[in-house]
């Protein structure tokens, strides 16, 4: 059998910890951080954030050795 092609995308979004949770960076950090109020920065600020549990099954296939 061949080998599974990782997802070049989810590579690059998520990370599996070594206990097998998906890991993920959150959102609305990047740029127009002028506009943002206070509170939605704070609120992003969360470097290692983990994926809801519905969508982990999924992340998972997309990343079959690891990522």
């Amino acid at each position: 059998m061949g080998k599974l092609k990782t997802n070049k995308a989810a590579k690059k979004r998520y990370g599996l910890t070594a206990t097998g949770k998906v890991k993920r960076t959150k959102s609305n950090r990047r740029h127009l951080l002028a506009n943002k109020t206070k509170r939605q920065k704070k609120s992003g600020k969360i470097q290692n954030a983990y994926a809801d549990k519905t969508c982990e099954k999924t992340i998972k296939k997309l990343l079959p050795y690891g990522g």
